[in-house]
């Protein structure tokens, strides 16, 4: 539920809403997304609990849903439960299809269009994640989640340059993000610009004191400049701040290569 979690709204899809009925406007059709058992006031609501309960369920009860015409709530409930299935590129389709179909406003069309660009990615298909996440920024120029997951996705694919446009554009409308200063120090200490990688890492660590992202960070650029003492510090208190985290994940494996001890449980 990990994955899907980034995806799910729990509202009635305003792009649902083309008929006077909202996300119930089928309901005359017997469903059991009408069982009131799933919670939730409308099929919506209920095929999101569904999905939480029975994937594999929640998606034939959605594609059927969607063929009588359930629009873009149906489809993207559908979406939702192809994510827990890990049927990454199916659900990226029906989300783009979700944001073609919507009749809501441009903000919510954008958020179906960067869930798409999410799940293409996770289906390493780069080029059409690059589509999604480009045409979700054409109706929200601003949008600082956009900007982050483009550039999340053109460092995946290696486009230093793209990456780092997108996150100082992130920047320059929040100069407050720690978490996109690690990101951009990435991307610069990928293109040998270790000078202006260390300081996005100062400035991360100077917003959020001890942050473990900005630690492991340090600690490659430390041992890169032959401080092991230094690096094994910085990962054993990531690993000590974020335990049970994918970057105490990272931390722990750093330190197992340098042959360091292990953190101390943080109390």
């Amino acid at each position: 539920m990990r994955v899907l979690s980034r995806f799910i709204k729990v509202a009635c899809l305003a792009a649902a809403a083309v008929t006077a009925g909202g996300c119930d406007a089928f309901a005359a059709k017997a469903s059991p997304l009408d069982d009131p058992a799933l919670g939730g006031h409308n099929r919506y609501e209920r095929c999101l609990a569904l999905v939480k309960r029975d994937a594999a369920r929640a998606e034939t009860e959605a594609a059927g849903w969607s063929a009588a015409g359930g629009g873009a709530a149906a489809l993207h409930c559908e979406a939702l439960a192809l994510v827990d299935l890990k049927r990454f590129a199916e659900a990226a389709q029906k989300l783009e299809d979700a944001a073609n179909q919507s009749a809501a406003a441009p903000s919510l069309r954008a958020e179906l269009l960067d869930q798409a660009g999410n799940a293409w990615l996770l289906a390493d298909a780069m080029g059409k994640a690059e589509s999604a996440l480009s045409s979700a920024l054409a109706l929200e120029p601003k949008n600082e989640d956009v900007l982050a997951d483009r550039a999340r996705e053109r460092g995946a694919a290696k486009n230093w340059t793209g990456a780092i446009g997108d996150l100082t554009s992130v920047l320059a409308l929040d100069p407050d993000r720690a978490d996109i200063y690690v990101l951009r120090a990435s991307a610069l200490h990928a293109q040998g610009r270790k000078a202006e990688a260390g300081a996005d890492i100062a400035r991360a660590l100077g917003i959020y004191p001890d942050y473990p992202e900005a630690l492991v960070e340090r600690g490659t650029m430390r041992l890169e400049a032959g401080d092991k003492s230094g690096a094994r510090t910085d990962w054993q208190l990531a690993a000590k701040e974020a335990p049970d985290s994918a970057t105490a994940a990272t931390a722990l494996a750093h330190l197992k290569l340098l042959g360091a001890t292990t953190p101390p449980e943080k109390k």
